[in-house]
């Protein structure tokens, strides 16, 4: 069973719409939960922006550093 409450693979998902599926997975979180962000590359720019949005709010950690595949785990405090 998995610890993780959501999961996104962005590689399923056109450029355009992976950060909006992203954040709206994330905001549907419940204190204390936590999802896995699947990706084809290192997502350090949606890190930047969860800084800038949700300073204090999220715990970011990675789980595997590619090099095909990142994943990460993305919990909402």
């Amino acid at each position: 069973m998995s610890n993780f409450s959501a999961t996104v693979d962005a590689r399923q998902y056109p450029p355009r719409d992976k950060h909006a599926v992203i954040f709206d997975t994330y905001g549907n979180l419940k204190s204390g939960e936590k999802m896995e962000l699947i990706n084809d590359h290192d997502p350090k720019p949606l890190y930047y922006q969860f800084s800038a949005e949700f300073a204090g709010q999220f715990e970011w950690q990675y789980l595997e550093e590619g090099p095909e595949v990142w994943r990460v785990s993305i919990g909402k405090k």
